[in-house]
């Protein structure tokens, strides 16, 4: 099998976590709403206890904490369900890089009147948050931004666009999909009003994830809800639990705050290995290295274009050209496109991602099967 390198689409299911579901798929299966018997009693403790795990990555209280079905959910229940909760301010901003499961719901907003103002990157892939600053206006009420771009793992400055927020009745909201657990400080600023979560970038499994609507002055961001129908997770997200996929999620933030350090380490020396390995194919890197995380690499290659790269591997590894979820040709990045790259670092983008335990690949075989696609002056150096 190709070795997978493709973790900012998901991750394998860590081996402790699977057991861990295991025993409240077969054992403790009750239905954490039931209060009434033990197995109703048990299943509720071990959501409270993901609960915990969840907030206490971020700094957050239990209470802060509502489980969701994946960080798309969450970003549509935290910048509709505001949009729905505010009455005369009209305007949002947020970046040119976002993810589609942000820029649709803004999208959506839009068709309802709203006004939508997009902050452009800057070359290396993050935005000036000074431009967002200077974006806002009185009626503005939410700047929306990723933390962790997952086409070029570049880090934006959340913390930044937080510390010029305070005094303003402005809420900030951050997709944390590639971040969460790993990149933490920025997380556990107070000035973040809401964060969106996903287990399955974590070792976690698909399904789940969390919306974090922290407190300021007392008061949590005043959210409608999208659904109705039972009153779980306050009001906001109602429907039975799904009680491994909770337990699944906290136990996945819960190790990945443990083993930080260590998983950090390991992503950062899997990195140097692959540049090193595709050296003599002449990388250039689609990003800031100073300003992106250990685990996400966007390369081009001069003379190869993401199709020839992507099919003349695929026997040797499994990476992609962008966003998971919604590519559905070989290149179609409007993340790219916004830091106004050439057309041919575009044409021939590819994303390498990759965990703490990813095994590494043969390097050499990578170069090799793309050697006869260069021109000939190359071919020999390779």
């Amino acid at each position: 099998m190709p070795v997978y390198l493709d973790c900012a689409a998901t991750t394998p299911l860590d081996s402790r976590v699977r057991a861990e579901m295991l025993r409240y798929l077969d054992e403790d299966f009750g239905n954490a709403g039931s209060r009434t018997h033990e197995l109703g009693r048990r299943a509720r403790t071990a959501v409270e206890h993901a609960r915990d795990c969840v907030a206490g990555v971020v700094s957050s209280a239990r209470g802060d904490v509502i489980f969701t079905s994946g960080a798309t959910e969450s970003n549509n229940l935290a910048i509709l369900g505001l949009a729905g909760a505010v009455r005369d301010r009209r305007h949002v901003v947020s970046t040119a890089i976002e993810h589609a499961a942000v820029l649709e719901p803004l999208a959506e907003l839009g068709r309802r009147g709203f006004e939508v103002t997009l902050v452009p990157p800057e070359s290396g892939g993050a935005v000036d948050p000074d431009a967002i600053l200077a974006a806002l206006r009185p009626d503005t009420f939410l700047v929306s931004m990723m933390h962790v771009n997952n086409e070029t793992g570049a880090i934006q400055p959340v913390e930044a666009v937080a510390d010029r927020l305070h005094g303003l009745d402005t809420y900030l909201h951050v997709d944390a999909a590639q971040s969460f657990a790993r990149e933490i400080a920025a997380l556990r600023h107070s000035r973040v009003d809401l964060i969106s979560v996903s287990a399955h970038k974590i070792g976690g499994p698909k399904g789940v994830g969390a919306l974090v609507m922290r407190r300021r002055d007392g008061r949590r961001p005043p959210l409608q809800p999208l659904m109705f129908g039972g009153g779980q997770e306050r009001e906001l997200r109602p429907g039975t639990l799904p009680v491994p996929l909770i337990v699944g999620l906290g136990l996945a933030a819960e190790l990945a705050v443990t083993e930080a350090d260590a998983r950090d380490a390991r992503c950062r020396a899997f990195r140097q290995s692959l540049l090193a390995g595709l050296a003599p194919l002449d990388p250039v890197i689609n990003g800031d290295p100073a300003r992106s995380v250990p685990y996400i690499l966007n390369l081009s290659f001069p003379g190869l274009d993401a199709e020839t790269a992507i099919d003349a591997w695929s026997e040797l590894v499994s990476i992609s050209n962008g966003a998971a979820c919604s590519s559905q040709r070989y290149t179609c990045s409007h993340v790219l496109s916004a830091m106004r790259l050439p057309e041919w670092r575009k044409d021939g983008a590819v994303r390498f991602s990759w965990h703490a335990d990813s095994p590494e690949t043969d390097w050499g075989a990578l170069v090799t099967a793309v050697a006869p696609y260069l021109g000939t002056e190359r071919v020999g150096s390779v």
